[in-house]
């Protein structure tokens, strides 16, 4: 018996014996129709989150005759100027203005007016006198006429924030 030369068998490197590459094909039809359905589902069952909205009643100037009285205790009021400047005095405007007691803060949450509304809800509820405490409190917001709309909303924000059962602009 005669081996085969080795030779013989391969011709510039290559080998008769080749494995045939089959090319695979997959249909991705199926799946693509697949996926979209699942986001269809999805985008139809699923609730998209509403923006909520402030309630905001304002009273007719003309049917006002008698403006109910407030105590100067309860009172925290707000000026809103132009160029985001926020001024605040407590109780009444005329005792705030001859004492100097009219002081200006900022918008901001901790050190602005969320930081004004916390410590007068903390003096309230100090005060044994008075048994409604920080629910006494009465938040007005008065913007001046440079005020923008931003400014009255960041207000109304940080009263709904610190939970602020009564307030007025």
């Amino acid at each position: 018996m005669m081996q085969p030369d080795i030779a013989s068998t391969q011709r510039k490197g290559k080998t008769f014996s080749r494995n045939k590459k089959l090319s695979l094909k997959i249909d991705m039809t199926p799946m693509v129709d697949l996926g979209f359905l699942l986001i269809t589902f999805f985008v139809f069952t699923t609730t998209i989150s509403s923006p909520t909205v402030t309630d905001l009643f304002m009273p007719d100037e003309h049917l006002i005759k008698n403006p109910s009285t407030l105590a100067d205790r309860d009172a925290l009021t707000f000026l809103l100027d132009g160029d985001d400047k926020l001024y605040y005095y407590e109780g009444n405007w005329e005792k705030a203005k001859n004492t100097n007691r009219i002081f200006k803060t900022s918008y901001s949450v901790r050190t602005g007016l969320g930081m004004v509304i916390r410590n007068k809800q903390k003096s309230l509820d100090q005060d044994n006198n008075f048994p409604e405490g920080r629910k006494g409190l009465m938040l007005l917001i008065k913007p001046l006429s440079a005020a923008a709309y931003r400014n009255v909303i960041d207000a109304l924000d940080e009263a709904m924030i610190n939970e602020v059962k009564k307030y007025a602009i």
